[in-house]
């Protein structure tokens, strides 16, 4: 396993550690509503975040690894990032034919602070310049607006919506997709 270390000017995004830090921080994301709104679960208990984590570990020892669900932190909250509570959560998935989906999760603390656009840009960067990926891709619920914001600033095309993409709770909603790809990436974080 090579561990992934990505820093940004604000953020740092790392592989996650099985303790409890990084298991409350991933349980404030996951088990808060308000958070997982736009996700395709209900919020999580403490015990599923705990064997999330382990999943999130074994994902990045294997021998071709093609996930990567990563702890994002703020670089100023610990002199090395490693050391730092997480603040969000940062997911990349390969596909087929060079292809990849991305995906980000901060907490409501930390919202509208332009994290979201870090994240993603550093996600970008890995994708691209690391993993050789051609397209990249992201779902968003229709009404999140300030997700889609996000992807626009960073180049990303709407490629139109998809049609009762999630059911939860019983209730259908509709998501939009977005993609990037490697020509269209002009190498800006944030």
């Amino acid at each position: 396993m090579v561990p992934v270390r990505l820093t940004g000017p604000r953020l740092a995004i790392r592989e996650y550690h099985h303790t409890a830090g990084d298991v409350d921080a991933l349980y404030g994301l996951f088990g808060d509503p308000e958070v997982t709104r736009y996700l395709p679960f209900e919020p999580r208990d403490r015990e599923t975040c705990a064997d999330q984590i382990e999943l999130y570990l074994e994902e990045a020892m294997a021998p071709e690894r093609d996930t990567y669900r990563l702890a994002v932190t703020r670089r100023e909250d610990a002199e090395d990032p490693a050391d730092a509570t997480p603040i969000a959560h940062a997911s990349l998935t390969l596909g087929n034919h060079r292809s990849a989906h991305l995906g980000y999760v901060l907490g409501r603390d930390v919202w509208g602070r332009g994290y979201a656009g870090e994240i993603a840009g550093l996600l970008c960067e890995l994708s691209f310049e690391a993993l050789g990926v051609h397209r990249l891709a992201a779902r968003v619920d229709v009404d999140n607006a300030a997700s889609a914001k996000v992807l626009l600033r960073l180049g990303f095309q709407l490629e139109g919506r998809v049609r009762h993409d999630l059911c939860k709770g019983g209730v259908w909603s509709d998501s939009y997709l977005y993609s990037l790809l490697a020509d269209e990436w002009t190498g800006a974080t944030g």
